[in-house]
């Protein structure tokens, strides 16, 4: 036994799974031991680098290890200590750190040895170490080219072979192999969140954000929120749609082999929304306390009227008020109970009647059997948008071949991507020609529902559902005076529409000569049916 020289080990392994089966670490300490064993030096520490690339010169174990060093040198500077890795490849695969590495060592007070190589000072020696270490960096770059161009056939054969999205899990499914799935129900969840926003249940992110806020299975931080960024980054995950791309490994817009979420249009619907961003951010202070809030406006100052709980002597008491300075009803309060009674009554005139509403239902019933009588013609006007737009790419295709300025192909490039978009939505259009979409149908049945009467829905629904009859009943926000009431609503296109027709003192006219109200019952739907949709309500 040599008694003025100790051993240390090091060990390394890049990949988690080694770490899990147990190889690799353990063999290479055994290994490393036994070198020392047979000079009889005894093994002072064994430092372990769980899942660092060869690439990395800053490591925890080997900063443990490199500091043991340092501070052995000088407290024992009379004792060696020698440094055994079991192969030249753990200690770095790439030469510039091996390098480092080896200095680093060599300074701190370790003589660098290991089975599998011998370490000398000499000329011959270290040309064979560094030639060897080329050879290690070159096996890496080597083996993670071929990674990648694994990874990259797979992604263009329609897998995704990245981390799966929120929403979506990875499973074994037959001939496929390792695909992505549908996570339920956080997949549901976000499916009404994408849904919501792109049709306007949602005005904005924050909204959506407040909504995934609500869901208990959807994952929060640990003060039960949702953060805004990952909103967002939701929103514009492309993935969702079916649909993706990775420029980095040259991968075009294709369609994938998971299952979509959402449809490509209404992906499309949603960034064209987030361009806009013109919206009022939702505020955060309502609630279902005061569903009202920041929807009633004073009238002498026309400012939204706030509102609170007072604590009396017997208890609370809740009011709406008017906080502006100047204002004639500065100060004044308005009990919540009889503000939003005479909000309830409001939504109840404001139903049409029950003969009107049958009568617009048949209207669409006619509409839509009509419409279904002529999807040969409409799918056919569809495949010949499919051929021009294949023209016109094949056209931007030349001029990008022809083209000698870098702006002008990227301006080409973005085209061509805008026709592709576009015929990606066609195409999915074509597939649903002719079959009957049930959700639809729900839709407009609910729309209609919400129509004949929209106080039953405000008083069965939630916060997210009473916002959501505010938009589809009122144009802008109501005015209110402590002593008048509400003044004059004004209604949504649906309510207007439908209160012209509503003329007490005559008869709904038959179907065949109401032609003007196929439009009006064609505007309405479209007004309301997307985001009752999606409601829950």
């Amino acid at each position: 036994m040599q008694e003025d020289t100790i051993g240390i080990i090091y060990c390394r392994v890049s990949d988690p799974k080694q770490i899990k089966d147990g190889h690799g670490l353990e063999s290479q300490e055994t290994r490393c031991t036994e070198f020392l064993g047979y000079r009889k030096v005894p093994v002072a520490r064994v430092f372990k680098e769980e899942g660092v690339s060869g690439s990395l010169i800053d490591r925890p174990a080997m900063r443990e290890m490199l500091a043991f060093l340092r501070q052995h040198k000088r407290s024992h500077p009379k004792i060696q200590i020698i440094v055994v890795i079991d192969d030249i490849s753990r200690l770095a695969r790439d030469l510039r750190a091996h390098i480092d590495l080896r200095v680093a060592i060599q300074e701190a007070g370790g003589i660098l040895q290991s089975p599998s190589i011998e370490f000398g000072q000499d000329s011959d020696s270290q040309l064979v170490e560094n030639m060897l270490a080329s050879v290690s960096q070159h096996h890496r770059q080597k083996n993670a080219e071929q990674v990648k161009n694994r990874m990259r056939s797979r992604m263009l054969n329609g897998y995704w072979v990245l981390c799966a999205p929120r929403g979506y899990k990875v499973e074994k499914r037959g001939a496929h192999g390792k695909m992505l799935v549908p996570d339920e129900p956080l997949a549901s969840i976000i499916k009404e969140g994408l849904e919501g926003f792109a049709y306007d249940r949602f005005g904005t992110p924050v909204e959506v954000q407040l909504f995934f806020e609500s869901q208990p299975c959807f994952p929060k931080d640990k003060r039960g929120k949702v953060h805004l960024q990952r909103v967002l980054d939701i929103l514009n995950r492309q993935l969702y749609s079916g649909y993706y791309e990775y420029p980095e490994w040259d991968v075009k817009l294709m369609k994938g082999k998971h299952e979509p979420i959402i449809s490509f249009e209404t992906f499309k619907a949603i960034q064209d929304k987030l361009r806009e961003r013109a919206k009022v951010p939702a505020r955060k202070d309502i609630s279902l306390d005061f569903p009202l809030r920041g929807f009633i406006l004073c009238d002498g100052c026309e400012a939204p009227m706030t509102s609170c709980w007072a604590h009396g002597r017997s208890g609370k008491y809740a009011y709406y008020h008017c906080r502006t300075r100047g204002c004639e009803q500065y100060g004044k309060s308005v009990k919540k109970e009889h503000l939003e009674a005479e909000f309830e009554q409001l939504l109840k005139d404001i139903a049409p009647k029950p003969q009107l509403i049958s009568c617009m239902q048949k209207i669409m019933d006619e509409l839509q059997d009509k419409k279904a009588g002529q999807f040969k013609e409409y799918l056919s006007d569809l495949q010949t948008q499919v051929t021009l737009i294949d023209r016109k790419v094949e056209q931007f295709l030349d001029r990008i071949v022809a083209a000698d300025s870098h702006t002008l192909m990227a301006s080409y490039e973005r085209q061509v991507k805008q026709m592709e978009e576009q015929r990606i939505i066609i195409q999915d259009k074509i597939k649903k020609c002719g079959t009957f979409d049930k959700g639809l149908d729900e839709s407009v049945r609910t729309a209609f529902q919400f129509l004949e009467n929209p106080h039953k829905y405000w008083a069965s629904a939630g916060l997210e559902g009473k916002r959501l009859v505010l938009k589809a009943t009122f144009a802008r926000p109501l005015g209110y005076h402590r002593q008048r009431g509400f003044r004059t609503a004004a209604l949504s296109l649906p309510f207007s529409v439908l209160r012209e027709f509503s003329d007490s003192d005559s008869e709904v006219v038959p179907t065949a000569g109401l032609e003007p109200a196929r439009d009006y019952s064609l505007q309405i739907l479209s007004l309301l049916r997307l985001p009752f949709r999606h409601a829950g309500i």
